[in-house]
């Protein structure tokens, strides 16, 4: 949403005296992230009943505020400036799993992603072990069209609920209407992803399970853990980020308080009680670099929210 700061004020104001007591002012919300650093959001809703999703998206419609859907915050970095608009998160009726009978499961876009790999998997329905390494929910997952180990989303996902908050409806997307490509797709900041249907097989558990154990083994040594979000830049046609990076000088590359990962250089680091500010200037400053001796334009796998310093 565009307009002047005082636009934007009375949107909140406006979205604020609709929300009554659903709504927190102030809420910090870079610390809901896997960075845990960043800013406040100016109004904060907690998705957990039909009643409330209502509420958010009539809100929304009459006042014009700018959305922002938080899930488990994996793949983002918030200003500490924070975010001058409404931020929703989904629990709950939003949170649950459903697995049936024809081989479908229907997942709320609240759930984490390594809760659906694991859950399905013990119930003998396979497909999704790899998302056992994906720290996020499943609303954010098909948003990104997330993936690893070989698999993305769009690979078992049969069509998913969304709320478009600017008109208030929500409707089912096909998969193939979601136009899924690279870490992306054709939803936007003000589509809410409620409930996403997968297409899984018979499995056997104890096969899944030793699967999903790797899995995890490999990221544990080939990715460094801590405050981060996973991959920073989107690997370009035909070669790796975390090589350009790595070629270009820049592993262990330090701004303030955030650090390129000496394990991983496609990894960002911040320290503790670091500053989103400093983590987006050595973003900048690496894709300049690469750009400046690898001649390779990076794009960002990662979502910026604010306006950082």
């Amino acid at each position: 949403m565009t307009g002047t700061a005082g636009e934007s004020i009375a949107r909140v104001e406006a979205a604020a005296a609709e929300l009554k007591e659903l709504a927190r002012r102030d809420e910090p919300i870079g610390p809901k992230t896997t960075y845990r650093t960043g800013g406040t959001a100016a109004l904060f809703v907690e998705i957990a009943s039909a009643a409330t999703l209502e509420a958010v998206a009539c809100a929304v419609a009459k006042s014009g505020v700018g959305v922002l859907a938080l899930g488990r915050g994996s793949n983002l970095l918030v200003a500490d400036s924070g975010f001058a608009g409404l931020c929703v998160t989904l629990a709950g009726d939003y949170a649950g799993l459903e697995l049936r009978d024809d081989g479908l499961a229907r997942a709320g876009g609240g759930l984490d992603y390594p809760v659906l790999a694991r859950r399905s998997a013990a119930a003998g329905r396979t497909g999704m072990e790899w998302a056992v390494g994906i720290p996020g929910s499943v609303g954010g997952a098909v948003v990104m069209n997330a993936g690893g180990h070989g698999a993305q989303t769009k690979d078992r996902l049969v069509s998913t609920l969304v709320l478009d908050l600017e008109r208030g409806e929500a409707a089912e997307w096909s998969n193939s209407a979601l136009t899924f490509a690279y870490r992306r797709s054709a939803l936007g900041a003000h589509h809410l992803v409620l409930s996403a249907t997968y297409q899984l097989a018979e499995g056997d558990p104890a096969r899944s399970a030793d699967t999903m154990s790797e899995i995890v083994a490999w990221r544990r040594a080939h990715q460094p853990g801590g405050r981060n979000a996973g991959s920073t830049f989107s690997n370009p046609p035909g070669d790796a980020a975390g090589r350009l990076i790595e070629v270009a000088g820049l592993k262990g590359m330090r701004v303030g308080s955030a650090q390129v990962s000496e394990k991983h250089a496609n990894f960002v680091q911040s320290d503790t009680n670091g500053s989103a500010d400093d983590v987006f200037r050595l973003i900048s400053e690496v894709r300049r670099l690469v750009l400046e001796r690898c001649g390779v334009e990076l794009s960002l796998e990662l979502r910026t929210v604010g306006e950082f310093r």
